[in-house]
């Protein structure tokens, strides 16, 4: 449908400024959204209902999104090229257990190393996303920077307590990354903490629910880790389920949501698979949206063809020594700043989906989204 020929003008002009501001500094600005006009080649990704029409000439009103989370801009092939996104591209989702001021194990990190890694993200462009949002694709990260997922396995007590004042203890992972995002104020304070019976090292029940109510109502997502922390493979199917059913009854009484993603002790996946994803136990059920690995190498992007929701691929936290010499997170991160083509690159708009035309056939067309390709 034609616009009026000086609503054309106004929308290039504003299209021309946002180009110009993303392009110096990859950010966003609160922009009113573009209908889809005959330039841009896109794709409607489902048969879902759409919303209702608005006036001719009438830009409709723009995506709300999150407390906390920037706003989207209206992605055009135009726009996408020229903040090189790809969305069909890896996400580092990042596997981290205890933050202890002296490493006991190998998998343990300090909170200088975490601190550190966490820098190193936040200059090269990475933003935090939750495991909740990564699996469901609702990713909201500014035109031309890169999703990262931060997991913290166990729901150790060094990953979240308060101190006196009420506030997050400087040496823990909490404490950590709201550091990080006072000062690289484009770093979003988010992370997800998969739990086992006795969350953050607490036994008393209020205790339980202040920590994890503090965890949700900051924006951080808290989740299921299973009950005792078995090897799920060892176990018979009834046993894997009433596992993960007694510590989402647990999570419910605390006050978090409905888990939406696990993760696998020792990144085991039971016999069949199945049971990790989906089952009941005495009567209540889980369904999970994704349920992720122990680690090894980059997540396909949740849009993808072979993006596999019952076993995602994650990273170990850690240097390029001995066994991570290739498998941990210094080795990938340096890897994908050396391959940025293989990078998922955000365009900016949480209701469209952008990538090289060349990719187009890496993407599954569902989710009711657009897909825009250039």
């Amino acid at each position: 449908m034609r616009q009026p020929a000086s609503l054309t003008r106004i929308v290039g002009i504003a299209n021309v400024l946002v180009i110009v501001v993303a392009v110096a500094g990859l950010s966003l600005l609160p922009g009113e959204p573009r209908p889809p006009g005959g330039q841009a080649r896109t794709e409607q990704r489902s048969a879902e209902p759409k919303a209702a029409a608005t006036p001719e000439g009438s830009p409709g009103p723009p995506t709300p999104s999150p407390v906390g989370q920037p706003p989207g801009a209206v992605a055009t092939p135009e726009f996408a090229r020229q903040v090189r996104a790809n969305e069909a591209g890896l996400v580092p989702v990042l596997m981290y257990h205890r933050v202890l001021a002296k490493r006991i194990a190998s998998l343990d990190r300090t909170p200088t190393q975490l601190r550190d890694e966490l820098e190193k993200l936040a200059k090269k462009g990475y933003v935090p996303i939750t495991a909740r949002e990564f699996v469901t694709g609702d990713i909201r990260v500014p035109a031309g920077k890169f999703p990262v997922v931060l997991t913290f396995d166990d729901g150790h007590r060094s990953h979240f307590g308060l101190d006196a004042s009420g506030a997050p203890r400087p040496d823990s992972a909490v404490g950590v990354i709201e550091d990080v995002a006072r000062r690289y104020p484009g770093f979003r304070p988010t992370a997800t903490f998969w739990i086992n019976r006795e969350p953050f090292g607490l036994r008393d029940h209020d205790a339980q629910a202040a920590a994890v109510r503090w965890l949700v109502e900051h924006g951080y997502e808290v989740a299921n880790h299973t009950w005792s922390h078995p090897d799920l493979r060892r176990l018979k199917r009834k046993k894997v389920q009433e596992q993960i059913v007694r510590i989402e009854r647990l999570l419910g009484k605390l006050g978090a949501p409905p888990s939406e993603t696990m993760a696998l002790p020792y990144g085991s996946l039971p016999r069949g698979k199945k049971p990790a994803r989906t089952g009941s136990w005495d009567g209540t059920r889980y369904d999970f949206a994704g349920v992720f690995l122990a680690g090894a190498e980059p997540s396909l992007s949740p849009y993808a063809k072979k993006f596999d929701r019952g076993a995602i691929q994650r990273i170990q936290s850690n240097g390029k020594k001995g066994e991570c010499r290739k498998w941990c997170s210094q080795y990938w991160l340096e890897w994908l700043d050396k391959h940025p083509g293989e990078r998922f690159v955000s365009d900016g708009d949480p209701e469209r989906i952008s990538m090289p035309e060349n990719l187009r056939g890496n993407i599954v067309a569902k989710r009711g989204r657009e897909v825009i390709v250039y």
